[in-house]
C-alpha cells in the first residue's frame, strides 16, 4: 500500500493548474452555451462531450508538458522561439480578448445575483474587490486551495440535475450513441459547444501554473494526471448542465433560453425553488472563478513577454506591472457591467468571436514548440500524438473560424451568449 499512498500525495502535491484551468472553462459564456444545448436540442448533443474531453485533454497536455519540461511559460516560449513581433500579437490579443472575457464574466455575476434578488450595482462591486483582494494579498499555494474549493461548488450542478428529475437512461444513452441532426441550427449549437471547451487563455495559464508551482520533469506523470482529471471533471459538470436543461426547460417548450440567469430563473417553477437557486449559485460561482482567473492569464501573457516579474508570490512592489494589469482588467471589467443599458449580449457574442479568432494562432504556436528536438528532448511529440494533436487543432480550427463567421454575419442564427 505504502507505494500507492506515496503516489497519491505525490500528485496531491501536483494537482491545481489543470483541475482549475479545466473548470474555470465552464464560465458564464460556458455554461450559457451548455443552457442553450440543452434547452433547445434536449440530451441530443450529449454525445459530444466524450470527443470534446479528448480533445480538451489533448490541448492542455501539451501546455503542461512544455511548462514541466523546459520551466518556461508560453510566452517566455513564443518570444525565445519566434521573436519579440510575435510576442507582440499574442500580447495585444490576449488583452482585448481577455478584456471582453473578463466583462462577460461580472455579467455572469450580475445575472446570477438577480435571480438571487441581489441587484447588480451591489454584487458586480463586491465581487471586484473580493477577487482583487484575493489575487493582490494571496499567496500562490494559498489562492490555488482556493480556487479548488470553488472547483468543488460546480457539484452544485450536479444537484441541480438530480433535482430535475431526468429520464438517467436516455440520457446515458444519448451520451454514448451519437445523434447527429443535419441542420444549421443543430450544427451551429455543437460548433458552439466546441468552441467554448477549448479557449487560448488556458494555455497560457496552465503552463504558467506549472512553472509557478515549479513542477518539474520528474513530476511529469502526475501532472498529466492533473489535466486529465481536470478535462473529464470539467466534462461531467458539463453534462449535468445540459441533463438539467434538457430534462425541464426542453421538456416544457422552454427552447428560447439565451443565458444562464434565464434558465435559472426558468427552472424555479418547473424544478422547484432549490433547483433554480443552486443552478444560479452555480453561476455566480462559476463567474467569480473565472473573474479571478482570465485577467491573471493575461497579465502572465503580458509580463511573460515583456519580460517583466509575474507571479502570485511575488509582492504588488515586486511586481507592479503583473499587478497593475491585474487590477486595470478587473475595474475596466466590472465598470463596464455598471453601465446603465450595457449590450451585455453582444460583449457575450463578441468574447467568443475574440476566442475563435485568436485560437488558431495559439494552436500553432504550441504545436511548432512542442515538436522542437533542442527544446523538447525526448518529450517533444511522438507521431501518434502528433497525429491526434493535428487534427484536433485542425478541427478546432475549422469549427471556430465557422463559429466566428456566424458570431458576425448572423449571431441570432447561431443561438449563443458565450
Amino acid at each position: 500500500m505504502r507505494p500507492y499512498r506515496r503516489r497519491f500525495t505525490l500528485f496531491l502535491a501536483v494537482v491545481g493548474p489543470g483541475l482549475i484551468t479545466s473548470n474555470v472553462d465552464n464560465d458564464a459564456g460556458g455554461i450559457s452555451v451548455y443552457t442553450g444545448a440543452g434547452a433547445q436540442f434536449g440530451y441530443a448533443l450529449l454525445w459530444s462531450l466524450i470527443p470534446m474531453t479528448i480533445a480538451l485533454y489533448v490541448s492542455e497536455e501539451m501546455c503542461a508538458r512544455m511548462g514541466v519540461v523546459t520551466g518556461k511559460g508560453l510566452s517566455d516560449l513564443i518570444r525565445e522561439e519566434f521573436g519579440f513581433r510575435s510576442t507582440f500579437f499574442v500580447m495585444i490579443a490576449a488583452l482585448f480578448v481577455d478584456l471582453f472575457n473578463t466583462v462577460a464574466e461580472f455579467s455572469g455575476v450580475a445575472e446570477a445575483s438577480q435571480v438571487l434578488h441581489v441587484s447588480k450595482y451591489i454584487s458586480v462591486p463586491l465581487a471586484a474587490i473580493a477577487v482583487w483582494l484575493l489575487v493582490v494579498y494571496g499567496t500562490y499555494r494559498a489562492v490555488e486551495k482556493i480556487f479548488l474549493v470553488a472547483c468543488g461548488f460546480y457539484l452544485s450542478y450536479v444537484l441541480s440535475a438530480f433535482l430535475a428529475r431526468p429520464n438517467w437512461i436516455v440520457a446515458a444513452k444519448a451520451t454514448v450513441v451519437p445523434s447527429v441532426h443535419m441542420n444549421a441550427p443543430y450544427l451551429l449549437m455543437l460548433i458552439g459547444l466546441v468552441g467554448t471547451t477549448i479557449a487560448p487563455w488556458q494555455f497560457f495559464y496552465l503552463q504558467a501554473g506549472f512553472v509557478e508551482k515549479r513542477v518539474g520533469p520528474r513530476q511529469y506523470k502526475h501532472a498529466r494526471m492533473d489535466v486529465l482529471v481536470g478535462s473529464i471533471s470539467c466534462m461531467v459538470i458539463v453534462f449535468f448542465i445540459i441533463v438539467c436543461c434538457a430534462s425541464t426547460l426542453n421538456m416544457h417548450g422552454l427552447t428560447n433560453i439565451s443565458s444562464a440567469g434565464q434558465a435559472a430563473q426558468a427552472l424555479i417553477p418547473l424544478a422547484g425553488r432549490w433547483a433554480g437557486l443552486l443552478f444560479a449559485f452555480g453561476l455566480l460561482n462559476a463567474s467569480l472563478f473565472a473573474a479571478s482567473i482570465l485577467p491573471l492569464s493575461t497579465a502572465h501573457v503580458i509580463c511573460e513577454g515583456m519580460g517583466f516579474e509575474a507571479g502570485l508570490d511575488r509582492k504588488f512592489k515586486e511586481a507592479p506591472t503583473f499587478y497593475s494589469l491585474y487590477t486595470l482588467l478587473i475595474v475596466i471589467g466590472a465598470g463596464i457591467i455598471l453601465i446603465p443599458r450595457a449590450p451585455l449580449w453582444k460583449i457575450l457574442i463578441y468574447s467568443q468571436v475574440g476566442n475563435g479568432i485568436w485560437l488558431p494562432i495559439v494552436l500553432i504556436f504550441i504545436l511548432l514548440l512542442i515538436n522542437r528536438k533542442d527544446l523538447m528532448g525526448e518529450r517533444r511529440n511522438s507521431l501518434t500524438f502528433n497525429i491526434i494533436a493535428w487534427a484536433v487543432s485542425i478541427l478546432m480550427i475549422g469549427l471556430t473560424l465557422i463559429l466566428v463567421y456566424v458570431a458576425i454575419f448572423n449571431p441570432s442564427a447561431a443561438g449563443l451568449s458565450g
